[in-house]
């Protein structure tokens, strides 16, 4: 008996996953595609919502489905452009004949290319440095942090009681102040 109840409720389970997948899907598909840039990313978004909702364990305590799938959505969707947002050092690159140089590139040079290599990588560590150091106490602990220590921006913010889009924005202000301060040294990298 127990059993046949619990097929009972899992077929109803699917059934009304499958009637919102019937229901929503293009008038969904169409509200992600607008705020995103593509429609590859306004199909992984949607497959992010489907995926949420098949594995929603309370499927029947949600009263309104839809708005629940449009609010997933649109979280979905602040969360894209928050990770398209959020540079990490290896976007601090200056593209010159189709090479990518970074400082993560900089710092690495082979040892074996020479003294110059050495000295080069010590004066891109020391221009890092001193870089780090014109910073805002906030924002150098951020970058330090996420790019130094792998903390992800999201326990930087806790550890920190901290909103994360102001943590975000510190991160960013952070990384464009690098760019720019550092530039010099990507041209005579790439030179």
């Amino acid at each position: 008996m127990e059993r046949t109840i619990d097929v009972s409720m899992a077929q109803k389970r699917t059934g009304r996953i499958a009637q919102a997948v019937q229901q929503f899907s293009g008038s969904l598909f169409g509200f992600v595609r607008k705020k995103v840039s593509s429609n590859e990313d306004a199909e992984d978004i949607l497959q992010e919502v489907w995926y949420q909702l098949s594995n929603l364990n309370n499927l029947a305590d949600v009263e309104n489905v839809g708005a629940w799938l449009y609010r997933v959505a649109s979280n979905k969707v602040t969360d894209l452009y928050r990770k398209k947002k959020t540079e990490s050092l290896e976007s601090m690159a200056e593209v010159k004949g189709g090479e990518s140089i970074d400082i993560s590139t900089m710092l690495l040079l082979d040892e074996a290319e020479g003294p110059e290599s050495l000295s080069y990588r010590r004066v891109v560590m020391e221009e890092l440095m001193d870089a780090l150091e014109e910073l805002p106490v906030e924002q150098r602990n951020v970058f330090t942090l996420h790019e130094f220590e792998g903390v992800s921006l999201k326990d930087i913010a806790a550890r920190t009681n901290t909103n994360l889009k102001t943590v975000i924005s510190r991160k960013g202000y952070a990384v464009k102040h690098l760019r720019s301060r550092m530039n010099y040294l990507y041209q005579e990298l790439t030179d």
